[in-house]
């Protein structure tokens, strides 16, 4: 009788911590969403708008969830909530780092998508990127997360790389919807249509996994994408010379090495050697840059 009774509180318990958890997640959206405007999401004011801040049906067709589902959710009902829905409500309600792992952990459930560290990067790891010095290097897994890199890789598409939030640094998503990405890339159609082929032979190994599911549903809003999709080609990896279209020194030629950290896992250190003197000159430069110490006299863009 004793176990009975001990086990029917930890029920009872276990029923009262999840019914606090969603009043805590109700209230937690509904503060998010009253602090946005909607000129913020190039929605209209509109002179009749009362509530401050977003509606819930705003948040519902942003983040592509029922009006009545995230009406729910804010009524603390009990429903399940998918690490794809959350995902998306995370980046409508533009949420920073910390009210990410928040909103994620309200919800009892695992951010799968690439946060600032990674266990498989080492501080051993760390190192060895940052010493590769002016060659730009990156870990990345078989989503191609990029999970660590160093500071000249960061300025190799142009834009900061630490500018970009982490759920974002995805080299296929960033070539396929960041502007500064598909600038600097020279060969961007054929790219892509290599990036989503290698994708697809990658997700055989991981179908039905959230964290791929979640980094699908972000890409298909690409028409670009979607077309290579439905193309079902499948290439496996292969170094490749590549060509980007630098701003800050010009044209790099380089040579695309994959150094396997974890075949199993999918893990790998990305580097781009230089194909010629002119590519390793200007490599120099971007470190250089990078480290933030200025350009020598006469060593601009073009020379």
């Amino acid at each position: 009788m004793a176990t009975m009774t001990s086990t029917a509180t930890d029920q009872a318990s276990a029923v009262g911590g999840a019914e606090i958890r969603r009043h805590e997640l109700a209230a937690f959206l509904r503060s998010r969403r009253e602090r946005i405007a909607p000129e913020q999401v190039g929605l209209p004011r509109g002179p009749r708008r009362r509530t401050p801040g977003l509606r819930r049906e705003e948040v519902a067709h942003l983040s592509a969830v029922g009006v009545t589902w995230y009406t729910w959710l804010e009524q603390a009902r009990a429903i399940q909530v998918s690490v794809q829905v959350l995902d998306a409500l995370a980046r409508t309600l533009r949420l920073d780092a910390s009210e990410r792992a928040h909103l994620f952990q309200l919800a009892g459930a695992n951010d799968p998508a690439p946060g600032a560290r990674c266990p498989s990067v080492t501080p051993a790891l760390r190192e060895m990127l940052d010493r590769l010095g002016p060659i730009p290097a990156s870990v990345q897994n078989s989503r191609y997360d990029i999970v660590a890199y160093n500071r000249t890789y960061a300025l190799l598409m142009g834009a900061d790389l630490d500018e970009i939030p982490p759920e974002d640094r995805n080299c296929i998503l960033l070539a396929y919807t960041d502007p500064h990405w598909r600038a600097a890339i020279v060969h961007l159609e054929e790219s892509q249509r290599l990036m989503a082929a290698r994708l697809r032979a990658a997700l055989a190994g991981h179908l039905g996994e959230p964290a791929w599911k979640m980094l699908l549903k972000r890409l298909e809003e690409s028409p670009e994408f979607r077309e290579n999709w439905e193309r079902y080609e499948v290439v496996g990896h292969r170094s490749k010379t590549k060509e980007f279209v630098n701003p800050h020194v010009g044209l790099l030629t380089l040579e695309h090495t994959d150094l396997w950290l974890a075949p199993e896992l999918g893990g790998r250190m990305v580097t781009y050697t230089p194909k010629n003197e002119e590519t390793r000159e200007r490599l120099e430069r971007l470190h250089r840059l990078a480290q933030g110490i200025p350009a020598r006299e006469g060593a601009g863009q073009g020379s």
